[in-house]
């Protein structure tokens, strides 16, 4: 794959979209190659990943422009179907996914770390949707997560107005879940990638169905599901394993993610 790398460090697996002559910009290619190492990842070994991107300027800038500034209506709604498509499996791959933003995050870069379940980001980060001064809305979620994220009110300000907005602010409102200097962000990422991999695996991957699959639907339905996939739980050797260790008092455990 000639624009996403990815390696693996026990059990958390790191993702990097590797085109830093165009900021890590997003286009067909680094679409496919992303979708391909999702392909590649070896859900029973790996319990979490990180994606960040090449270099220290950029996360990923934003969808290529000279590659969207063409395309017709079908052609641009079917670009807006497979970034969506892809950023979608992201946010319900079977484990979680880190996001580690190292500059900008605008556009389709923004949207890209909306897809993951937490948002770490440098002190140089900057987030956007500006594509309102580009004459089109967002097409990769940004629309949707956005509003999820940070609440309506000031989802349409972000986006209605274009404006880029930093790292202290991207806090402030709940976009990120922490700021690092550079040197400190994807150290940062990786020890709570492997904080999360060294907890029961489906227990984990419980939580994050539960989760996101609870946020859908009206909270009476939202019990439900979580009342099913905390049942899935019992009789696993991760669940007897878990509560042995703790009424036995110590502090080895061994979850094999079965």
């Amino acid at each position: 794959m000639a624009f996403v790398t990815y390696e693996t460090e026990g059990a958390v697996g790191i993702i990097t979209i590797d085109r830093p002559k165009a900021l890590n910009a997003l286009n067909s290619e680094v679409l496919d190659d992303l979708n391909a190492v999702l392909d590649s990842v070896d859900v029973d070994v790996i319990r979490c990943l990180v994606l960040t991107g090449a270099g220290e300027k950029s996360f990923v800038a934003g969808a290529d422009i000279g590659e969207m500034s063409s395309l017709t209506v079908a052609e641009g709604e079917a670009f807006g179907k497979k970034g969506n498509d892809i950023f979608r499996r992201i946010e319900t791959f079977p484990v979680p996914v880190i996001a580690a933003i190292n500059g900008f995050a605008l556009g389709g870069g923004c949207e890209l770390s909306m897809s993951c379940d937490i948002r770490f980001c440098s002190d140089n980060a900057v987030f956007g949707q500006p594509e309102v001064g580009l004459g089109i809305t967002p097409g990769f979620g940004g629309t949707q997560r956005l509003a999820r994220i940070v609440g309506p009110g000031m989802a349409k300000q972000m986006i209605y107005t274009a404006r880029n907005i930093k790292a202290d602010e991207a806090l402030r409102i709940g976009l990120v879940n922490a700021v690092y200097t550079q040197e400190e962000l994807l150290p940062a990422a990786k020890k709570t990638a492997a904080g999360i991999a060294k907890n029961a695996p489906i227990a984990v991957r419980n939580c994050k169905k539960a989760i996101n699959d609870g946020l859908e639907v009206p909270m009476d339905e939202a019990i439900v599901i979580e009342e099913k996939l905390f049942g899935a739980c019992f009789e696993t050797h991760d669940q007897k394993e878990g509560m042995s260790a703790f009424l036995e008092k110590r502090k080895e455990k061994e979850f094999l993610n079965k």
